[in-house]
């Protein structure tokens, strides 16, 4: 009998992955998910058992990972991360489950000025500190995250992003699943391993660009647009504040070289080479739900009027919003292209961790 598994934020874009391919390599899997919605019926019809619940909630935990051995854990793009990461592994600890791989980031480290990447750096380095083995998951700038403007792709042939000249070689979301899938079915050869999944190439996106004309059958054009611009399309769109502020600093990372890499990491655990940028183009313009799960094309009159709604919207200064929340913000961070000791560990295709302390012996108690 093979181990069960848990993903949590299963009906996700990795998490779905993952699932089912560890059903389809034969383990027994169980989803966590938030809403019992036709992204659990599918995972349902997959052969997954779906479990309803809250990832912050201590009783649907402890309830999702009831006689778990492996986990992947993918928690949700919010400014609970903290949270809900040390009580996963507070609750994954208790289980007694062996092994999880863990979703983090390529750009986090202990000065960042992105609140969200300073508490992947906290949880990669608690997690290396429980009694399970923690395998690490950590992608870039993802391919889905290209498509953001899908509409202005579409029907006026623009893609128009923050990103300047910035290379990157952006993972499928389905690669970054096989991945975390692959490493869980074979934990020994991964653990305490930092998987990095990329597309095959550097790309720049205008590069993008011309893979999405390739799939349209049209031209389309990239336009390097400014953080203004890029905070009021995105605020337009319905975005979380939240996740804009921090995806700023990334796309600023982005356009400064901290992405410049390519591993074979995909190839390696899964046996495949990893999809290119037009694979990823076709397989997302096709079905827009790939990008997230309400993005549509619509038609050109509601991509006109999404113009007009994000020339009308205000930007907003970002530092000043984050000063009225209860964030731990910290003076003078440093971005990834900014931080020598994270270039530094880069280079060598690591996270940016402490190291691990050795075993303790207990403490004498007295007679």
């Amino acid at each position: 009998m093979k181990a069960q598994v848990l993903i949590t934020t299963a009906a996700g874009r990795t998490g779905s992955v993952a699932a089912r391919e560890l059903v389809r390599r034969g383990y027994p899997v169980r989803g966590l998910v938030r809403r019992d919605d036709h992204r659990a019926a599918a995972l349902r019809n997959a052969g997954v058992e779906v479990v309803v619940g809250d990832l912050f909630d201590w009783r649907d935990l402890t309830r999702a990972l009831d006689g778990v051995q492996l986990a992947y854990h993918c928690p949700p793009f919010d400014a609970q991360h903290l949270h809900g990461a040390a009580i996963f592994a507070l609750a994954a600890e208790q289980a007694g489950v062996e092994v999880v791989a863990l979703m983090s980031g390529w750009n986090p480290h202990p000065l960042h000025p992105s609140v969200l990447q300073r508490e992947h750096w906290v949880a990669n380095n608690l997690y290396r500190r429980q009694t399970f083995d923690v395998i690490h998951i950590n992608p870039g700038m993802f391919g889905w995250t290209y498509f953001l403007g899908l509409p202005a792709v579409v029907h006026f042939g623009m893609l128009a992003l923050p990103l300047g000249d910035g290379l990157n070689a952006p993972p499928s979301s389905e690669d970054v699943g096989r991945v975390a899938a692959g490493a869980l079915a074979d934990p020994a050869n991964y653990v305490g391993r930092c998987l990095r999944p990329t597309g095959p190439h550097l790309i720049t996106p205008s590069e993008a660009a011309e893979s999405m004309g390739r799939a349209l059958g049209r031209r389309v054009r990239y336009t390097a647009v400014s953080e203004k611009s890029f905070v009021k399309a995105a605020r337009a769109m319905g975005f979380p504040t939240f996740q804009i502020a921090q995806v700023r600093h990334y796309a600023h990372e982005l356009r400064n070289g901290a992405f410049d890499g390519v591993s074979d990491h995909v190839e390696e655990v899964t046996g495949i080479p990893p999809d290119d940028f037009d694979t990823i183009a076709a397989r997302y313009l096709d079905d827009p739900t790939r990008v997230a799960p309400d993005m549509r094309r619509g038609s050109r009159l509601a991509a006109a009027r999404l113009a007009l709604r994000i020339a009308t919207t205000p930007s907003i200064d970002l530092d000043d919003w984050e000063r009225t929340r209860d964030y731990p913000l910290i003076s003078n961070g440093l971005r990834a292209d900014q931080n020598r000791e994270w270039q530094s560990t880069a280079q060598r295709g690591e996270l940016s961790l402490l190291p691990k302390p050795p075993d303790r012996q207990p403490l004498a108690r007295p007679v």
